[in-house]
Order: structure tokens, then C-alpha cells, then sequence
């Protein structure tokens, strides 16, 4: 039976009374009793009535009581329900603009995807979390070459979805600035604009072409081609903020149990897949993620709220809090959605 079905009587009473219970563990983080629900209540009700309102969600598993003479403590179950009714409630813009006028400072669209895991544990005291996501199809924006020393050439790729690679080449004989220049100018003239698989593709061909070897800059090309010009990675980019603030937090695990989460949170395939898996609300709506066990055995006290972003020229992002069950989730949800709205609005 849902918490719907058992209420049909004083719906609004049953959701007032649940919803004080969450508030006010996640406020102090100990059981809450009757008499501290029937002071913070708008309406006149008295502790008894209180008693038997709790009874009913007790009985129907959205609370939980850890000692015979404690008060009650809520379950997942209760932070779904509060969380729905959070997600139907108007969220605040005060802090918007503080957001956006931050990530404006910043050159790149992965740039700003990075300072938002650093903004999301400023804000919230949780585990910030961004993940930059490139498009399947990379097309090139420019090349740039830069001369080092001991014989050794910088390579930064830059596509058209803004994202930003780079390299480090080592070479045999090194190359000029001029003529890192020219290679750069004949990349950028001849191939801006084009997929990356066919750049390589043509490029391979122009190579082979016997009037490749008298052309100097082809010449010069050609080996940086074989030291893997063109050879940038394009993964996701995964950045983690604020695991320490986990650190001291009564997540009911034994040491062993709180290593293994650590180890998890550094791994950025577990972290991806916990994204993948829990982030799949659409039209941008904000996902909420109560409990996390059936994704790691020591994740189960921990809540993820997170957003998908699409962004322009194919690439996508990714950002999220995680932290405990006991979090400020209105707090969470709001700056998920603002730096959601805030990476946005800024022209690439």
C-alpha cells in the first residue's frame, strides 16, 4: 500500500507530518519524536494525534525506530516521498546569476564543466561531481603547435564542440616555430572543419603521394603524423570534488566498508556508470537517486541528484551531488539546476 492509499482521510495531514520528520532529521540528525512534530505543525495538533499519524507511516515502512523509547527516523522510502515533493515546488533563482557571471570568466565549455564540481561541493558540503562528454563525430576547430625545448612539440587539438586536447610529441630532429607555424596554417586551411577520421584519412593519402617527399611541409608533416598527431584521446572527462566531506559522516559502515567506497570514487568507470545508470530523467528535469546500494554495496546510504545537459555541437555533460541520505536536498537540487542553467545560457 502507498503512502496515497493509507491518507485518503487527511491526505494533507499525513504529508505535513512526514515531510516535518525529514526536515527535522536531516536539521539535527536524531530520532525525531511526536512532540517536536506537533510544535513545528501550522496547524493545532496535539502530540497523541501526532503519535497515531506516525503509527500509519511506521506500519507502511517510511519510518523506522532504532531504540524502544526512541523517536522515529525516517527510511528511503520517506526521502523519495519528500523528495517528490520538492521536485513540484518552485525553485529559487537568487543565486543564478553569481553562477553564470563565474563560468563566463572561464575560456572553455570544459572548463566550466570542471569548476562545476568544485561549485557543487562549495555550495552543498557534498561530493561534487562534472563530466564532460564529447560527441561521437569529433570535427576539427584548429590545431595548435608550439615549439619546447629538447627537441619536443606541443600539440592541442581543439574541436568543434569546444572541447581541448593535448600533447606532448617527442621528436628526433627538432622543428622550428616557423615551421611548426606552416604545418599549423596548412592543418587549419586544408582541414577545418572536417571529421577527424577523415582528416586522418585523406591525410594518409596526401602522404603516400610521391609529391609529398619534395614538399617541405608535407615533409615536416609527415613526421609529426608518425608520432600520432592526430592520435588525442576523446573520453569523458570525469572531475570529483569534496570526497573528504564524507569523512566523519555516520554512513553506518565498517572501515573496511568506508575504504571500499573510497577506492569506488576513484575509479571513473564505477563513477560514470553510476551516472549512466541513475541520470536518465528527461526534458532536463533534475534526478534524484535515494540510496545507492544496488550500485555499490557502500553506497547504500548515500543519495545521488544529478542532471544531463546537452550542449552545443554534439557535446553533452553531466553534473551531480553525491552525499549522504540525510542531505539538504532543496539546497542540492537548486544548485544542480542553476549550474545546469548556468552552463547553458553562455555562448560557446
Amino acid at each position: 500500500m502507498s503512502i496515497s492509499e493509507f491518507r485518503q482521510s487527511s491526505p494533507s495531514r499525513h504529508d505535513e507530518i512526514l515531510h516535518l520528520i525529514v526536515q527535522s532529521y536531516i536539521e539535527s540528525g536524531e530520532p525525531v519524536s511526536s512532540r517536536i512534530i506537533s510544535r513545528r505543525l501550522r496547524r493545532s495538533l496535539s502530540a497523541a494525534s501526532v503519535r497515531n499519524v506516525m503509527a500509519d507511516l511506521y506500519e507502511q515502512g517510511f519510518l523506522s525506530q532504532p531504540h524502544t523509547s526512541a523517536g522515529r527516523v525516517p527510511t528511503a522510502k520517506a526521502y523519495r516521498t519528500y523528495v517528490q515533493s520538492l521536485a513540484r515546488a518552485k525553485i529559487l533563482n537568487s543565486e543564478f546569476e553569481r553562477l553564470r557571471e563565474e563560468l563566463r570568466r572561464l575560456g572553455s565549455l570544459e572548463a566550466r564543466v570542471e569548476r562545476s564540481s568544485h561549485l557543487l561541493t562549495e555550495i552543498t558540503s557534498g561530493i561534487g561531481i562534472a563530466v564532460a562528454i564529447p560527441a561521437l563525430a569529433q570535427s576539427l576547430d584548429r590545431i595548435e603547435l608550439v615549439e619546447l625545448a629538447d627537441r619536443r612539440v606541443l600539440v592541442v587539438l581543439i574541436t568543434r564542440d569546444g572541447m581541448v586536447r593535448n600533447r606532448v610529441v617527442v621528436l628526433e630532429d627538432g622543428f622550428a616555430q616557423d615551421d611548426l607555424i606552416s604545418i599549423r596554417n596548412y592543418l587549419n586551411r586544408n582541414f577545418a572543419g572536417w571529421p577527424l577520421p577523415s582528416i586522418h584519412t585523406e591525410l594518409k593519402r596526401r602522404l603516400e603521394q610521391e609529391s609529398a617527399a619534395y614538399d617541405a611541409i608535407l615533409r615536416r608533416l609527415t613526421v609529426l603524423y608518425a608520432k600520432g598527431l592526430l592520435d588525442v584521446g576523446f573520453s569523458p572527462e570525469i572531475h570529483l570534488e569534496g570526497a573528504s566531506n564524507l569523512v566523519g559522516l555516520d554512513l553506518h559502515l565498517t572501515r573496511e566498508r568506508m575504504r571500499e567506497l573510497f577506492r569506488a570514487l576513484e575509479e571513473k568507470k564505477k563513477i560514470l556508470h553510476l551516472l549512466d545508470r541513475f541520470l536518465v530523467e528527461v526534458d532536463g528535469e533534475v534526478a534524484v537517486q535515494v540510496g545507492l546500494g544496488d550500485a555499490h554495496p557502500s553506497m547504500g546510504e548515500l543519495s545521488l541528484i544529478g542532471l544531463a545537459i546537452p550542449l552545443a555541437g554534439g557535446l553533452s555533460a553531466k553534473i551531480a551531488v553525491l552525499g549522504p541520505m540525510r542531505m539538504n536536498y532543496q539546497r542540492a537540487m537548486t544548485a544542480v539546476r542553476h549550474l545546469g542553467d548556468a552552463i547553458q545560457s553562455i555562448p560557446s
